[in-house]
């Protein structure tokens, strides 16, 4: 599928009424998990979309290229808008936080292992087992203050147990900050994969950022406010990896293109009916706009889409299906990781004056006030152990333990 070979009509003939703006929401008990991930990262991705074109919008001195893109906004805000209430009313906040980790864990995990770059697939590994760990944190608070077992909700695609420790995953912002992957050598791979990554670790990122405040336990708000600042490392480091070289054009174009093709992508691979007929409406829309995109780029610059994407075939399609094994190799491999400036780095070889135990210093002075620790406490006082959802024994032996919390393991050089 090369969507620039591909008819479509202008935007404008694309908008929704009010009817069709609201969908009927799935069924929060009956529909599979792979269908809410799938929303969630469709939802992530129009959000990108709609703050990017926002942000070009406030850097453009030409009117008539800010109308171009308010009329392709409006349409993505649409399309955001009805995805956004696929979710229904009776699923609690901290349910939808349980697909938003899962989402996170396979998606990167999927990625990580299709990416052809070395580099970029080791710092999609620091973040797999810290998003890992969120959810591990989160299916406790769950069991604890709602008596709901998440292996429920995740469908037993997803394992449920501890991954690289929350207390140990908070670096100082110097070490965030990762090499960018320059667009005239990157493999078109690498720059879907970036994009798809930094879209849908944003949207968690403002998930828990606006949610924090609205939960109804302190501890639960505590725990949101605590791994909400993780998500801000993970989107620095993947905003990082984004080539800042390109022009605002050129970054229209590839955010159209990987519209279409995680459209294309959830369409064939959505087994629910009813939000397959919307995947594919949305990729008609997207085709729309990733033609506007190229129009623009050739009347304001003078280039032609194949300059910027020199081979609009859609590579393999993404397809989600349980990632437990390679979840487990990369914890029994790296679960001690952490970064240093623009590299991944065993703790182990950190100076005892690194910036990261500075920083470990100024926010976690009494690891009993932090929330990650104190959810799994509270979880073995109640229950006598945490909750965990796995198939067979823990890969890393310092994480087998289910009556004491660890915080110490990839936070404390041995």
């Amino acid at each position: 599928m090369n969507p620039f070979k591909e008819t479509a009509k202008p935007a404008d003939r694309y908008w929704l009424d009010w009817q069709a703006l609201y969908p009927r929401p799935y069924d929060k008990n009956e529909t599979d998990p792979y269908t809410k991930v799938r929303i969630i990262l469709m939802n992530g991705t129009e959000y990108e979309a709609v703050w990017f074109s926002h942000r070009f919008h406030r850097m453009c001195p030409d009117n008539d290229l800010r109308r171009a893109l308010a009329v392709v906004r409006r349409s993505e805000q649409q399309q955001q808008k009805r995805i956004a209430c696929l979710k229904p009313a009776d699923e609690s906040q901290l349910e939808h936080t349980i697909s938003y980790e899962q989402l996170a864990v396979d998606l990167t995990a999927i990625l990580a292992q299709r990416e052809p770059d070395p580099y970029v697939a080791q710092v999609m590994d620091l973040a797999l087992l810290e998003d890992f760990d969120h959810l591990y944190r989160y299916a406790d608070l769950l069991d604890l203050e709602r008596g709901i077992h998440a292996e429920r909700l995740v469908g037993s695609y997803t394992e449920i147990m501890p991954g690289r420790p929350t207390v140990a995953e908070h670096r100082h912002p110097l070490d965030s900050v990762r090499r960018f992957c320059d667009l005239k050598t990157a493999a078109p791979l690498t720059r879907l994969d970036t994009a798809i990554l930094t879209a849908a670790e944003q949207q968690t990122m403002n998930y828990y950022m606006n949610i924090a405040g609205f939960y109804d336990s302190e501890l639960g708000r505590r725990l949101y406010q605590e791994i909400g600042m993780i998500e801000e490392q993970h989107v620095t480091q993947y905003g990082a990896l984004l080539d800042p070289q390109c022009t605002w054009l050129e970054n229209l174009l590839l955010h159209e293109y990987t519209e279409c093709y995680l459209y294309y992508s959830v369409f064939e691979d959505e087994t629910d009916p009813y939000v397959k007929t919307l995947w594919e409406q949305h990729f008609e829309m997207e085709l729309s706009h990733l033609h506007t995109a190229a129009d623009l780029l050739k009347v304001y610059e003078g280039k032609e889409w194949c300059e910027v994407i020199p081979d609009g075939d859609f590579p393999a399609l993404l397809k989600f299906g349980p990632q437990k094994e390679y979840v487990r190799g990369v914890l029994q491999s790296t679960v001690t990781d952490t970064a240093l400036r623009e590299d991944v780095v065993p703790l182990a070889s950190l100076e005892p004056d690194a910036d990261y135990y500075a920083y470990q210093k100024a926010v976690n002075t009494d690891i009993e006030k932090v929330a990650s620790h104190n959810v799994i406490e509270a979880e073995i006082e109640a229950m006598g152990k945490d909750y965990r959802y796995q198939d067979g024994e823990h890969p890393v032996a310092a994480l087998r333990e289910r009556t004491a919390d660890n915080t110490t393991l990839g936070r404390v050089a041995e």
